[in-house]
């Protein structure tokens, strides 16, 4: 009868050891996947290529940034963001079950994923038949892009703010356009 119990305990202890080191396992996976992520796109120029690139740096979510860039066709950086991972969570603390780090890695995997999707890609950034509101920082900038047809690119900054970012050919740096809920 001993010998049967430690037989059980020696197979416990094989599987819970087995087990918990499942759960590194998945954690080392989840953060090898953090990589960035490129997208070439025309931007600043109709037909030029710039270079989006977002980045996330860092090991814990606790210290991570996610780094958004754009590269113009001619190599100079043109826009600049860094988003702190904590305040990306805790944006969606309310809505998504974000307690463990496993979790957090997951969400941060899933931002950094859908961060330059094809859908974040406006083209034009403002059609002709659309018209500026209270959500439009600077009206002019609007119109400005209603006559270059230059595309525009948005992001979210929470689970209920997204920005719309382009070109501007007047002022010869990339702007805000549009911001809003969803």
């Amino acid at each position: 009868m001993k010998k049967h119990f430690t037989y059980l305990l020696l197979i416990l202890a094989v599987f819970a050891a087995c087990k918990g080191n499942k759960t590194k396992v998945s954690e080392d996976d989840l953060k090898k996947n953090l990589k960035g992520h490129t997208v070439l796109k025309a931007f600043s120029d109709t037909l030029l290529l710039d270079t989006f690139k977002v980045v996330l740096k860092g090991q814990k979510p606790a210290d991570m940034i996610m780094n958004f860039s754009i590269t113009a066709h001619d190599g100079a950086k043109i826009y600049q963001k860094d988003f702190k991972a904590t305040e990306l969570l805790k944006n969606y603390a309310s809505t998504l079950d974000l307690k463990k780090q496993t979790k957090q890695l997951e969400f941060m995997q899933q931002e950094l994923k859908l961060f330059l999707d094809e859908e974040n890609f406006l083209e034009p950034a403002v059609t002709e038949n659309e018209n500026a509101d209270a959500n439009t920082p600077d009206k002019d900038f609007y119109n400005e892009l209603k006559r270059s047809g230059l595309n525009g690119f948005k992001y979210r900054l929470s689970n209920e703010t997204e920005v719309y970012i382009a070109w501007s050919t007047q002022k010869k740096q990339v702007s805000p356009y549009y911001s809003c809920c969803k």
